[in-house]
C-alpha cells in the first residue's frame, strides 16, 4: 500500500478504484487489482 499526499492521481490509474473513508483516513481500494491500494496521511 502506498501512502500519498493526493489520492486523485491514484484514483485515476484504474477504472475500478474507489475512494473510501475509514477511521479518519482516506483510502483508494481496488477489488479487481489490489496493486492500486493507497492511503492518505
Amino acid at each position: 500500500m502506498k501512502v500519498r499526499n493526493s489520492l486523485k492521481s491514484a484514483k485515476l490509474r484504474d477504472k475500478n478504484c474507489r475512494v473510501v473513508r475509514r477511521k479518519n483516513r482516506v483510502y483508494v481500494i481496488n477489488k479487481i487489482n489490489p496493486r492500486f491500494k493507497a492511503r492518505q496521511g
